[in-house]
């Protein structure tokens, strides 16, 4: 018997995730504040490759399917571009068992 995890791909996995979507985002991200951002650690940190840099320097966030990890909030540099809180009850991701 091995004790080696079975190999899942990216889409059977993300099979198991539903997201319970509200309609105010728990994350907002203030672009302007990300315009002087050096590093765009959010955008290369986010698991879910939630942020998309603009072409005037900010960012845009997509909560919709975030799963609600903290990233970008622990790796972002400047105070105050990223408010991070809970989704409401019963929104938010849940991760189901297969």
């Amino acid at each position: 018997m091995s004790d080696e995890w079975p190999q899942v791909s990216f889409e059977d996995r993300m099979s198991t995730v539903e997201f319970r979507v509200h309609e105010r985002a728990h994350i907002v991200v203030d672009g302007a504040k990300c315009a002087d951002c050096s590093t765009r650690a959010c955008v290369v940190a986010c698991p879910a490759n939630l942020f998309v840099p603009t072409s005037d320097g900010g960012i845009v966030f997509n909560y919709e399917q975030c799963f609600e990890c903290g990233t970008c909030y622990m790796v972002c540099n400047e105070e105050g571009a990223i408010s991070w809180s809970y989704p409401e009850g019963g929104f938010g991701v849940v991760f189901r068992r297969t």
